[in-house]
């Protein structure tokens, strides 16, 4: 068993899908997100999507950094988790504008402070405010901040998005075809509106790469950190502390930056492509739970992907590969190791996709391309190895 399920999680989330299969799969099956008719306005050229996600266990790292540092600015990044981490879904449908915004928020009042809170809820107002800059529009409409100490251990950063769309401007993932190239968006370096370096990591697979990489220092000072009926063995077994550093692109950074730097959000570059090139996007791919192998589950018929192209791993997928010994086959399977975003076009469109990143200072190319098939399959091809799923 890896470590990743005996510290009681899943990349693939089996359990979830179980349990949501017999669900209204909405209008379009294939879609990133599940699309509904026009329950609001009751159009028929309009749809509905209600979607909700949040930053997951990197709260924690931001709790740890936090105490450890007393940098309360850190949760401003944790509120941009919760909150790309439903844009970006949106995104992958073709839904970039006039969008409302629900957080939830539950902590455990005892160990987040009322200092904390205001960072979470003026950090997302900040954000709404930059992604207006760029024609990006969210409304901000409140949420629930719940004191339940009883049910989490530290905090949990939650949000819902909500919208109205065109049904004629939606991306289905139904045009994906035998032929097509994919065009990756890397996840790392600086974008144009970013203002430091951004390891890529997101806001998938950190309870692995907390464990993995962090020493057990946070284990015997911050037990409220982690699940203590853990086995010890799984529980901070890394070698590094928040505070070290590593020299990256002539910048010094820290663990704890590399670990918790916020995720990127590809709104500017997708607003552009969806409003001037949408009939040359055929499907798009936010590489989030499940990393890698993301695609499998959105593809319209039995295609086989191959990704022979990938970006090389940025810096801190090295570490936690190094500290957790885990092989390529999980890693590509937990994390997005630096690409997370997929544009499905064809050839010939490419290189407009390419280009419509690198104008924020993305790095963008084409990692991989859809084959005919009698199965779905994936296959990874690294410099010395195929992976197969």
């Amino acid at each position: 068993m890896s470590l990743y399920n005996q510290r009681g999680v899943s990349a693939q989330k089996e359990e979830v899908h179980a349990a949501t299969k017999h669900l209204d799969q909405g209008l379009f099956p294939n879609a990133f997100c599940k699309i509904y008719p026009d329950y609001l306005g009751n159009d028929e050229n309009f749809v509905n999507v209600m979607h909700a996600d949040g930053a997951g266990t990197k709260s924690i790292l931001a709790y740890l950094y936090w105490k450890e540092t007393g940098d309360i600015s850190v949760w401003k990044g944790i509120a941009q988790d919760a909150i790309v981490m439903n844009l970006d879904d949106l995104l992958c449908v073709g839904i970039y504008d006039n969008i409302v915004f629900n957080s939830t928020i539950d902590r455990n009042k005892h160990l987040i402070t009322g200092e904390v809170l205001e960072q979470v809820i003026n950090g997302s107002q900040q954000l709404f405010d930059e992604l207006k800059k760029v024609g990006v529009n969210i409304h901000y409409l409140g949420g629930e901040t719940a004191d339940v100490g009883d049910v989490v251990r530290t905090v949990a950063v939650n949000g819902t998005m909500t919208c109205r769309w065109e049904k004629s401007k939606i991306i289905s993932n139904d045009k994906i075809k035998a032929g097509d190239v994919i065009v990756g968006l890397a996840s790392y370096g600086q974008a144009s509106y970013e203002t430091e370096y951004n390891s890529g990591l997101g806001s998938n697979g950190l309870t692995s790469a907390r464990h993995d990489v962090l020493n057990k220092f946070y284990a015997d000072n911050f037990k409220e950190s982690y699940n203590n009926a853990l086995n010890n063995d799984v529980v901070y077994i890394g070698k590094y502390k928040m505070t070290d550093s590593f020299t990256i692109d002539d910048s010094q950074l820290t663990i704890g930056k590399l670990l918790l730097s916020p995720t990127r959000t590809y709104a500017p570059v997708l607003k552009q492509l969806l409003e001037n090139n949408f009939d040359k996007i055929h499907g798009l791919i936010h590489c989030s739970g499940g990393g890698q192998t993301k695609c499998m589950k959105y593809l319209p018929g039995n295609f086989k992907i191959v990704k022979d192209n990938l970006f090389q791993a940025p810096p801190i997928f090295k570490i936690i590969q190094e500290c957790s010994g885990a092989s390529n086959k999980e890693m590509y399977e937990v994390f997005n190791m630096g690409c997370r975003l997929e544009i499905y076009c064809s050839k010939e469109d490419a290189d407009t996709m390419i280009n419509a990143a690198k104008a924020f200072n993305i790095d963008a190319q084409i990692i991989g391309r859809v084959e005919e098939s009698a199965k779905k399959e994936l296959v990874i091809q690294l410099l010395n190895e195929a992976i197969v799923y």
